[in-house]
């Protein structure tokens, strides 16, 4: 639905989170076919990865440590140790969102689970508490506005793992509990763990911001630090080894909240910066940014000349310290960089001093590192000879602003107190050296915390009140490398800190749930698990302790700190030997929780210690011009020079005694103090691989971080609880299969689950049963699953039994019928042997053979034509093959050409993606390709110089909008976000070029879309235009509206009091206004109303129509279809009747060589046993051929079956056709084979016959047919295989005639639906005027009823606003008194409810500023109302006198209404009966495919039929072949023959007369189907003529139509002249109702807001009177006491009125004495003059005191309460809750005063005198106070002149960068637009090509395969013929000795 999905900038929706955050159903599916075994399946590691494989266990135990165990994974096998195999969680547990509800905890399964959701794009895991998120390397859209608002409001269970929803825990948390809530995200450099808090931070002020206007005027917190976030990166992220912008500091960010939930502000608080990168990098790595940032060329314009003015060179390797390592890092452009640093500075509001100062000492620290020392003398005393201002040490002290002489000396030779004088000490040149790159660090280090101060200052709104906070900790995480030093064990205490501050908090909570449960649990505290370590670091002489006493040791060295480690820790078991494989040099080892790390102790004291030179620091304090630099060090004691002599204390080292650890272990102290009085929330970042390629990951890599994060040691506590646990109703849902009955047992759900436990056998120490869940251990629940899948697996089984019954039952029954059918056939053979010596059955199986045997002659003629046609044929198709085969070869080049050309362009495409600029180089080279596209890039550069147009009025109201000053800096910080994000994106776009591939495929199918709607789109336009002229108006007047409301609320304050007494008056109106617009609305809504039926109506004719053109347009395609089977059918008829044909030749011709073999038989009767011989043996010769030719059959028809298979294959799309066709054939060539069977035989008995040379031709002959033969069977295939091409090719031309009267018909229906369109809109518009006619009026008919009650309906409802307004006034007075009766009821009580009451009285203070705002608000709108009434007052007078043209109009419209009402009706008539003919023609059709299908059904039945014939007519010549054979064996006579021969012949007749019965029946279904067809093509016909009809009737009731409309339009046009005045009328009264009714909305709006406001007000003030109410139902003693109170609270309400005009009167005063102060500034010796303005003051103080105060109380109260609230109004005069805290204040002041002056009441006089003076101590603190706020003032006057004069730079410069940034993406747009084109083009050409390669591939293909179809066959025949001809030449040389052998 679009319409929970918010747009992003580009108009499109976020995309769809769901792939990112939830596994796919097709990911679940793979993961249960998974194999899994659940007692086998195990994990072993992988040496060559590093991580873990699957395989099988086969032997050992893995509950027992010690074993040996044998895997085997695929054809391998190893053997590791049971505690290194680790169990295989079930397939359930896969891609498992919390890895502690994994079964089998073990590393293998946390990895694999880790790597399967991460490979699967789910990069949020978690691990218990633990969030783990593990870095993509790619932006996945998992951070948009649809993502937050899945996350918003849900709890961490209720929605998949993510970052938000920890963040969403956390917030909520904060709100429910009033806790400060903590989230510590930890991880090593480059697991993302900066990008992880800006999206922590970018939540809280997503859910947080309001989304009102205030809140979208103000700048967001997110943009807020986002505009800290380049200053911080300058100058605390270097690249490191892993990430090119690592943040070498921890941060620790509170985001402040007020009470109710919104964002009150933000501070930094910074760790552990990595100082010693200043001065030394390793080679892979660089220093802070901000160095290589100071020499870039953008710094030239900076203030005259960054570099200029920090005297720096263009070549970084001049400055070693920033040299050491990698000086350029591709990723980061310094240049743009130190841009983004230079306008943080502007932003953030840096003067320009501060910001050069800063540069300036940026560039010191540089310069440092070229200092150098020489040895002079032979004291290794160290000298710097070369000091002149353009060396390196005269620069350095230049940038600080001392003398260069005097620093160098310092630094030779500083200063050192002994005793109490002081005296120099030399140091050699690495001690100098040394002393230069501390104080460099210093100065870097100081810089970076007052950075640090100065955005903190920027991100805290004073004006709120901060309630709580969310913490995000951004530190990194356990670091184990090669080479451990002090930053390693500094950072891993840290972390030791952490985890153990995790363990304690993880199983708090954890404990804390199993007692809430009610299990049995002994509470352990698994935070002492770290305890050792971390007492070792922190004991007297522990670790941290040792290393702050040697650094403050003189003389001690490394060595002799490694020694004292060794002696005093050495025993711990923690403290261990060096154990580093890459570290030979390390001195001891320290086991953490993630590791055993060894460490090298090189160096530490030096680092520790970080020594300052204190003689260059004072002259740094007391010399320097750098105001910055004093400011560094002001903390720093340097060398003074005036020392207390008295003093003896021993000398500190620098600093103060301070070192890096002291400061370090405080600052984590602090930490740990905020973390554990917060709620924590813990996420860990993980790096995937090293190489930063998305979707890889390195095992050992991920392990190690795993081990280094905690994630492991979290998993470890969980197993030794219960980490799983399920509620009871998913336990029972899940395994109630593994007993019904017992957990039916019981409804307590302990009672069923321990009955069910127990069935099954399972320990009871191995689960617990709580209040609402099931807890088990890790891994018991393995064995429920296993018990349960054993079940399930069972009934499986059983199912799949039933099922495989069911299918074998069918065989059965099969095999059953089988049987029974051998029974039949055994009653029939036994039959067949009781007959076969009967004679007249051996006759008829003689004779059988004979019935419809074929002339041998006449086939083989037929046979030859045939082959001699096929082998033209065949010789056309090789010639068309070699033809082919040459296209082949020309396509094959232009193929490849294309490609290459393909290839070609598709790498300068990639290219340009790479690299933008190139596209410029080959423009020339690319137009010509682009003229196609020209048409749409001129409509695309009309949009955009329309775009353009729009933009540039949009800069102008821009412009208009900008004179405000707060408007002014919220767009400076508006454009620098848009700037950063910009830049952001620039950079970002490398990373999107893989993208854009696929976004291209999506913008190509988008484009034709685009290209449709583009017609759509200009009509779009052309109302938009409308649109907007109509907005611009009612724009106008909406802005003259609002000057009169402006000018009416003047107005109104002017005259509230006439207001008040025409407010009963003005109700009754309000009323009656009321009435009016309800009955307005009612009107609106049953207009409304009646549009919407006539739309609907008009849609639901539409939609009737579309369906009945549709419904046409099915029908036509179903009759084409029928066509085409019809013409199928017709060709399989004829094919059945040529078969036919055939076979009663083929039957003639038997008959006729029956009767000459009949002939033949009666002259061969005496013929000698010589004859007789001879004739057996050429019987056994022919049967020997016979047997050849029955061979050669058999290969011949395997041939054939491959050709029908490989044909099959070719032409799939026709299989059910082929196969019928193929059934019909394979049945025709059966019965052919047995024809040419009988041939041979009858063939055989001639030849026994003939004994001449006849009988060898004939024979020659029937050769030669059966090659002939083959030859005819060949083209057959041939001329089957033209039939299909030919029917392939009909079908795609019928498709194609399909294709285009389906084309036609749209396009019919396209200009049907345009008529129609253009018929329903001219209908739609005389509705249209006809309906507006009778709403305007029914509508003044209305007016003129309403109008009159009008008045009294405003002025009833004023009188309820105005009695609502009083009953919230006296509520609110109520609530106010009550509230200052129980203040001070509870400052009589006790000093405990104070605090309640205070919060008390400030809600009620705040909502009674609200209720007043509400009231201006109501009186506001009530002026509204007002001025609405006196101008429908006027508007009234114009709508009498309208109403009577209205009315003539409206009689006029009512006839022309009817008119239409009529014509209507016609058309719905018509309609209708088109309707009913559709519906008829509809019936016709499905009547006729019906009829159709019963045709069919009769022509298969008839099919069946001609088979049963075939049948018989195969049974009656095998009979015949049986007698033939019979009469050859016998010796009968002829008289019997001939007998037998008559008889044969009668039944030969009798079947001859079956034969012809069976052949009328088929002609008769033939003449059926012929009959269906006929009717058929009349039902098709009389369809096409009624839609002829339909089309016909339609056009002449179109032409009817138009021409009514014609005549109706000229009507039209001749009344439109004559109604001119009453359309303007019409108008205007239009444009009056527009009014009235947006008068009336904004009234409408007006009155719900009041009334939702004062339910608010009723509903807050009823809960406090509720609350009120209960405590003074408690408290009912302390009533007396209430009273009192109230009546001191009314006094002291007196008092703090006096109070406010005696602040005023001090106000007064105090201007006075700032040109008095002012006077005695500039003579500051006229002491006298300075004496006499205070005593002035004095006397005016005393004076008006005395005035005011009546006695001594009130003189007293009055006195103290004028100096409380003038200080208070000093700092902060418009916090109301100050001013109410200082009320109490003075209360309890005044109760105490009241209780002495009760003692002291004697003595007023000396109480008078104390007044006196304290009078006069007040007088002189104000001015004091006043004195010092005037300087604030002028200070903040000058600071907000130069912000101010910032701006208005930045200002004009964003505005500029905003036009280049414009017109470059304009031209980037456009270079996209035309490579868009250029693509698509070449896309469009390679699929254009790609379709001829595939049309001329699949040409080739069937002409290879008819190629080598015919090829087979020829050398088949071939082979065929050469073995006939052997045989033939055999036979011939028997004749021939046959014939020479009786002579």
């Amino acid at each position: 639905m679009p319409g929970h999905i918010k747009l992003t900038k580009s108009g499109q929706p976020d995309p769809d989170p769901t792939e990112f955050l939830l596994p796919s159903i097709e990911m679940k599916r793979a993961d249960q076919q998974k194999p899994y075994d659940s007692k086998k399946s195990v994990w072993i590691p992988d040496p060559k990865t590093g991580g873990y494989r699957e395989g099988l266990l086969e032997s050992g135990d893995l509950e027992d440590p010690a074993s040996k165990c044998l895997v085997a994974v695929a054809h391998e096998k190893f053997t590791h140790k049971a505690a290194d195999v680790g169990r295989v969680n079930p397939p359930k547990f896969e891609k498992c969102e919390d890895m502690v509800n994994l079964t089998f905890l073990n590393d293998a399964s946390v990895f694999w689970n880790l790597k399967t959701r991460y490979q699967a794009k789910m990069i949020h895991t978690y691990s218990g508490l633990f969030v783990v998120v593990v870095n993509p390397y790619k932006r996945y859209p998992l951070y948009t506005h649809r993502v937050a608002k899945i996350y918003l409001g849900k709890r961490r269970n209720e929605v998949p793992p993510h970052l938000w929803a920890i963040a969403e825990t956390a917030y909520r948390g904060m709100l429910n509990n009033k806790k400060d809530q903590a989230m510590l995200i930890t991880g090593e450099s480059g697991a993302g763990k900066t990008e992880n808090t800006k999206k922590v931070i970018t939540y809280l002020a997503m859910v947080a911001t309001g989304s009102g206007k205030k809140a979208e005027k103000k700048v967001s917190l997110e943009d807020q630090i986002v505009a800290t976030n380049p200053i911080l990166e300058s100058y605390g992220n270097a690249k490191t080894s892993r990430n090119d912008n690592s943040s070498r500091f921890g941060k620790f960010i509170r985001i402040h909240f007020t009470s109710s939930g919104k964002l009150a502000g933000c501070d930094i608080v910074s760790y552990l910066l990595e100082k010693s990168r200043i001065t030394e990098q390793q080679e892979v790595e660089r220093s802070y940014h901000i160095f290589y940032q100071l020499l870039q060329e953008y710094g030239n314009g900076i203030g005259g000349g960054l570099r200029e003015k920090c005297q720096l060179s263009t070549d970084i390797y001049d400055y070693i310290y920033v040299s050491q390592g990698k000086t350029k890092v591709e990723s980061i452009d310094d240049n743009e960089e130190l841009e983004y640093t230079e306008d943080a500075f502007n932003v953030l509001g840096f003067a320009e001093q501060e910001k050069f100062d800063c540069y300036m000492l940026t560039a010191g620290v540089m310069t440092f590192g070229g200092v150098e020392f020489k040895t002079k003398g032979r004291d290794d005393q160290a000298e710097c000879e070369a000091v002149g201002p353009d060396t390196f040490p005269g620069k350095a002290a230049a940038l600080c602003g001392v003398d260069a002489s005097a620093m160098i000396k310092a630094f030779c030779k500083p200063r050192i107190k002994v005793g109490t004088e002081w005296v120099t000490k030399g140091q050699t040149c690495e001690q100098a050296t040394n002393a230069v790159g501390g104080i460099a660090r210093a100065i870097f280090d100081r810089l970076f915390k007052w950075l640090i101060e100065k955005c903190n200052d920027t991100l805290i709104d004073a004006t709120l009140k901060k309630a709580n906070f969310c913490a995000v900790l951004d530190i990194a995480g356990f670091e184990i490398f090669e080479y451990n030093g002090f930053e390693q064990i500094s950072i891993n205490f840290v972390n030791e800190k952490l985890q153990q501050f995790f363990n304690h908090h993880m199983f708090v909570v954890e404990q804390e749930e199993y007692v809430k449960e009610g299990i049995d649990w002994e509470m352990v505290d698994f935070g002492m698990d770290l305890q050792a370590a971390i007492v070792m670091f922190e004991k007297p002489m522990g670790l941290w302790a040792i290393l702050e006493e040697e650094s403050l040791f003189p003389k001690a060295t490394d060595k002799s700190f490694e020694e004292k480690l060794k002696a005093s820790l050495g025993k711990l078991p923690i403290f261990l030997k060096p154990q580093s494989k890459t570290d030979k040099n390390a001195h001891f080892a320290i086991s953490h929780y993630a590791g055993i790390v060894s460490y090298n102790v090189t160096g530490w004291l030096e680092k520790n210690k970080d020594p300052v030179n204190d003689t260059v620091v004072e002259i740094f304090k007391s010399n320097s011009s750098n105001a910055l630099l004093i400011h560094l060090w002001r903390d720093h004691p340097g060398q003074p020079q005036t020392a207390p002599k008295e003093e003896g204390k021993k000398k500190k080292k620098g600093g103060g005694g301070k070192t890096v650890s002291s400061v370090y272990l405080v600052s984590l102290n602090e930490l740990m103090t905020t973390l554990h009085s917060c709620e924590p929330h813990f996420v860990r970042c993980l790096v995937p691989n090293t190489h930063k390629k998305p979707g890889e990951v390195e095992p050992p890599l991920i392990m190690h971080q795993l081990t280094c994060n905690g994630v492991l040691e979290g998993i470890r506590i969980c197993m030794r609880g219960f980490p799983n646990r399920m509620l009871y109703p998913d336990f029972k849902s899940r395994y109630a299969i593994l007993g019904a009955k017992e957990i039916n047992s019981s409804d307590d759900n302990k009672t069923a689950v321990y009955a069910l436990m127990d069935k099954i056998e399972f320990g009871r120490e191995r689960y617990r049963l709580g209040h609402t869940l099931v807890f088990f251990r890790a891994g018991a629940l393995a064995f429920l699953e296993e018990k349960r899948d054993d079940i399930v697996l069972r009934l499986l089984r059983y199912l799949q039994g039933q099922a495989f019954l069911h299918i074998r039952s069918k065989e059965y029954r099969k095999r059953r019928d089988q049987r029974e059918l051998i029974k039949v056939c055994q009653r029939q053979f036994r039959k067949f042997i009781t007959l076969r010596d009967w004679g007249w059955f051996v006759i008829i199986q003689k004779t059988r053979p004979l019935v419809g045997m074929p002339n041998p002659e006449e086939e083989l003629r037929l046979l030859e034509e045939k082959a001699n046609a096929t082998y033209g044929v065949y010789m056309e198709k090789v010639q068309t093959k070699e033809q082919l085969l040459k296209d082949n070869t020309v396509i094959e080049d232009e193929k490849k050409a294309l490609l290459a050309q393909i290839e070609k362009e598709q790498g300068n495409l990639s290219q340009y993606h790479e690299k933008q600029a190139k596209i410029s180089a080959q423009k020339a080279d690319l137009e010509i390709q682009l003229q196609e596209a020209q048409d749409k890039l001129t409509r695309t550069e009309q949009e955009r110089v329309q775009a353009t147009g729009d933009k540039k009025a949009l800069e102008q109201e821009c412009t208009a909008v900008k004179k405000d000053i707060e408007d002014l800096e919220i767009a400076i910080q508006k454009l620098e976000q848009e700037k950063t994000n910009r830049d952001h994106t620039i950079r970002s776009l490398n990373d999107e070029i893989a993208n854009q591939d696929e976004v291209i495929n999506k913008l190509n199918k988008e484009k034709k879309h685009i290209a449709e709607n583009g017609a759509k789109a200009s009509e779009d336009l052309q109302v938009a235009n409308d649109k907007v002229d109509h907005l611009n108006k009612i724009k106008q007047k909406l802005e003259s509206t609002l000057d009169e409301l402006e000018g009416s609320l003047d107005k109104e304050k002017r005259g509230r009091g006439d207001i008040e007494k025409q407010r009963r008056k003005i109700e009754g109106e309000l009323k009656v206004t009321q009435e009016t617009v309800s009955e307005l609305e009612r009107s609106k809504k049953e207009l409304e109303a009646h549009i919407g039926r006539k739309e609907k109506e008009l849609g639901g004719l539409s939609g009737k129509l579309d369906d009945e053109q549709s419904l046409v347009g099915k029908v036509q395609k179903s009759i084409k279809e029928l066509q085409g089977r019809i013409e199928e059918m017709e060709e399989e008829l004829e094919a059945e009747r040529q078969a036919r044909a055939k076979a009663e030749r083929q039957r003639s011709d038997l008959a006729r060589e029956l009767e000459s073999l009949g002939e033949r038989l009666n002259e061969a009767g005496g013929a000698t046993a010589a004859q007789i011989e001879l004739n057996k043996k050429r019987e056994s010769e022919v049967s020997k051929l016979r047997k050849d030719l029955e061979e050669c059959q058999i290969q011949h028809e395997a041939t054939l079956v491959s050709l029908k298979k490989k044909h099959q294959d070719a032409v799939a799309e026709m299989t059910e056709q082929i196969d019928q066709l193929n059934k019909m054939k394979a049945k025709i060539e059966k019965d052919k084979g047995q024809i040419m069977n009988e041939i041979a035989d009858v063939r055989a008995a001639t030849e026994e016959v003939n004994r001449s040379k006849a009988s060898a031709e004939k024979s020659h002959k029937g050769l030669l047919g059966q090659l002939n033969d083959l030859n005819k069977r060949v083209e057959e295939a041939n001329l089957t295989l033209g039939d299909f091409e030919q029917n392939k090719r009909r079908l795609a031309g019928e498709n194609a005639d399909l294709l285009r009267q389906l084309q036609e018909l749209d396009n019919a229906a396209g200009l049907l639906v345009k008529t129609k369109s253009a018929l329903v809109s001219a209908l739609d518009e005389q509705k249209a005027l006809a309906d507006e006619e009778a709403k305007e009026r029914v509508s003044l008919l209305a007016k003129f009823r309403n109008l009159e009650h009008e008045c009294d309906g405003l002025k009833e409802n004023l009188d309820e606003e105005t009695v609502s307004k009083e009953n919230l006034a006296r509520q609110l007075s109520k609530a106010q008194n009550e509230s200052d009766m129980w203040r001070q009821k509870y400052e009589i009580d006790g000093i405990a409810k104070a605090e309640e009451l205070e919060m008390s009285k400030l809600k009620l203070q705040a909502r009674l500023s609200e209720s007043q705002c509400t009231i201006d608000n109501l009186n506001a709108k009530l002026s509204q109302l007002e001025k609405a009434k006196q101008k429908l007052n006027d508007e009234l007078n114009e709508t009498s006198v309208m109403l009577d043209q209205a009315q003539i109009l409206n009689s006029s419209m009512e006839k022309k209404a009817k008119q239409f009402d009529r014509i209507v009706a016609e058309w719905k008539s018509k309609v209708d009966g088109l309707s009913m003919d559709l519906d008829v023609s509809q019936k016709e059709t499905r009547n006729a495919s019906s009829e159709l299908f019963r045709v069919k059904n009769a022509y298969e039945e008839s099919v069946l039929q001609l088979d049963e014939v075939r049948r018989e007519n195969k049974n009656l010549s095998t009979e015949i072949k049986d007698i033939m054979d019979q009469i050859s064996e016998g010796g009968r006579s002829i008289h019997e023959i001939d007998k037998i021969r008559k008889r044969l012949e009668a039944e030969k007749l009798e079947l001859q007369a079956a034969l012809e019965e069976a052949e009328a029946t088929l002609e008769q279904e033939e003449n059926k189907v012929l009959r269906a067809q006929l009717e058929l093509t009349q039902v098709r016909q009389e369809i096409e003529r009624r839609l002829s009809e339909k089309d016909e009737e339609f056009m002449a009731i179109k032409k009817n139509q138009t021409k009514a409309l014609e005549a109706l339009q000229g009507a039209l046009e001749t009344e439109s002249k004559g109604k001119a005045e009453a359309l303007r009328m019409k108008k205007k009264l239009e444009t009056d109702v527009a009014d009235l009714e947006l008068a009336l909305e904004h009234a409408n709006a007006g009155a719900l807001e009041t009334q939702s406001t004062i339910k608010k007000y009723q509903n807050q003030v009823r809960d406090a009177q509720v609350k009120v109410d209960d405590e003074s139902h408690q408290k009912s003693i302390a009533q007396d006491v209430k009273v009192a109170a109230e009546r001191k609270a009314a006094a002291m309400q007196n008092a703090l009125e006096e109070g406010r005009t005696l602040l005023e009167q001090a106000d007064r005063g105090r201007r006075s004495l700032e040109q008095e102060l002012a006077d005695s500034n500039e003579t500051l010796a006229d002491l006298s003059n300075q004496n006499q303005a205070v005593l002035g003051a004095k006397r005016k103080l005393d004076n008006e005191l005395s005035t005011l105060t009546a006695d001594l109380d009130e003189m007293s109260a009055e006195a103290k309460l004028s100096e409380e609230k003038a200080a208070r109004a000093m700092i902060d005069a418009a916090r109301l809750a100050d001013e109410l805290r200082a009320e109490q204040d003075v209360a309890m002041t005044l109760e105490k005063d009241r209780k002495l002056l009760e003692a002291q009441c004697k003595d007023a006089q000396a109480r008078a005198d104390e007044a006196e003076v304290n009078a006069l101590k007040g007088g002189k603190k104000a001015m004091i106070k006043m004195e010092t706020r005037i300087r604030e003032l002028e200070s903040e006057l000058d600071a907000e002149s130069r912000r101010f004069a910032d701006s208005s730079k930045n200002l004009r410069k964003t505005e500029r960068k905003i036009k280049e940034l414009t017109f470059a993406a304009d031209e980037d747009k456009k270079n996209h637009e035309r490579m868009q084109a250029l693509i698509d083009q070449l896309q469009g050409k390679v699929k254009s090509y790609k379709k001829q390669i595939e049309e001329a591939e699949e040409i080739a293909a069937l002409n290879l395969a008819k190629y080598r179809k015919v090829a087979g066959a020829l050398g088949e025949a071939e082979a065929v013929a050469d073995e006939n001809e052997q045989a033939l030449a055999r036979m011939k040389a028997r004749a021939r000795s046959a014939s020479i052998g009786p002579m």
